[in-house]
């Protein structure tokens, strides 16, 4: 019981707690950046030349398979010089993989911006999101947002905690490197297509379950289970083979269209629409969106911390 309570339940919780108050703060050194720098300084020496799928795999896997070596070998050095080391580095370690404050923060920060102009507003989505945001307008800057929102609460929670669950800390971190390396590298330009094909699709399977878990829990935390027939109808209706599922939750609560032609590093990308209320989105969409954000949040907290109660017990 201690053993469950000092290397599961009590890091989880506390790197929970940090994160609802923190955030990432801009202050504080981020692994997911030493994760960015490390890929891109791979990517420019190997995405040439030929074999640019097989360098790609390897720069891929390579990075995952390291990140868990580390991880793991961290953890065990600590666990071996004191209990309260181990307690640390792992709270310290599910904090750095926990994105849901921040992710609220910044699509928050966009519809704020977006009221004080377009420009504002431009500027701030282009933060997070990945496609051409120039010429976007007021409705489309909301629309990415909230697509955002939804992606992220499956990549930035949901996926880190469903790994942490499978395979501790180094999965949830090997997650991590994961999903960084799908959005440097994983689309389908001229210069990535071959070189981040097999990141792309390693990022498919570690989001397959995941996103379809956080579709599930974002309805749930609406109260509107019949919600369900419309996931599984538009679900499938996006380029990515997981992305479209928290969307099409997100999209079937608000009643409103997600998707359709984006632009990304100037070619366009033609997606299928998700949902068919092509209305337009305002502030209490925004405030339903980040009220199912956190509940769905905290729903998949508590069912993982009941998983670890129940190892407890048995």
């Amino acid at each position: 019981m201690i053993y469950i309570l000092i290397h599961y339940i009590l890091p989880l919780l506390l790197a929970w707690a940090l994160d609802c108050l923190l955030g990432d703060p801009a202050w504080l050194p981020h692994p997911v950046v030493a994760f960015g720098k490390v890929i891109a300084w791979g990517e420019r020496r190997l995405n040439q030349g030929r074999h640019r799928v097989l360098k790609g795999a390897m720069l891929a896997w390579g990075l995952v398979l390291a990140i868990v070596a580390l991880a793991w070998g961290l953890l065990w050095e600590a666990d071996r010089l004191h209990w309260s080391l181990g307690l640390l580095l792992r709270t310290l370690l599910i904090f750095y993989c926990l994105a849901g404050t921040t992710l609220r923060r910044e699509v928050a920060g966009v519809f704020e911006a977006v009221e004080r102009s377009l420009e504002d507003g431009r500027r701030q989505v282009a933060r997070i999101v990945g496609r051409d945001t120039a010429s976007l307008s007021a409705q489309e800057i909301r629309t990415a947002a909230l697509e955002t929102l939804a992606e992220n609460q499956s990549d930035g929670v949901v996926a880190p905690l469903f790994w942490l669950a499978l395979g501790g800390v180094p999965a949830m971190m090997a997650y991590k490197m994961v999903n960084t390396l799908d959005s440097m590298i994983g689309y389908r330009t001229d210069r990535y297509r071959d070189f981040g094909r097999v990141a792309a699709r390693t990022d498919d399977v570690a989001n397959y379950l995941p996103a379809r878990l956080t579709a599930f829990l974002m309805v749930a935390a609406s109260g509107r289970l019949s919600l369900l027939r419309f996931v599984r109808r538009y679900g499938p209706c996006h380029a990515s083979p997981n992305s479209g599922w928290p969307e099409a939750a997100l999209a079937g609560i608000l009643d409103c269209r997600f998707g359709g032609p984006h632009h990304y590093f100037g070619e366009l990308f033609d997606k299928p629409y998700i949902g068919d209320n092509d209305r337009l989105l305002c502030l209490a969409d925004l405030r339903t969106s980040l009220r199912i954000s956190l509940c769905s949040e905290m729903l998949a907290l508590s069912i993982l911390v009941l998983v670890y109660c129940m190892f407890v017990v048995l």
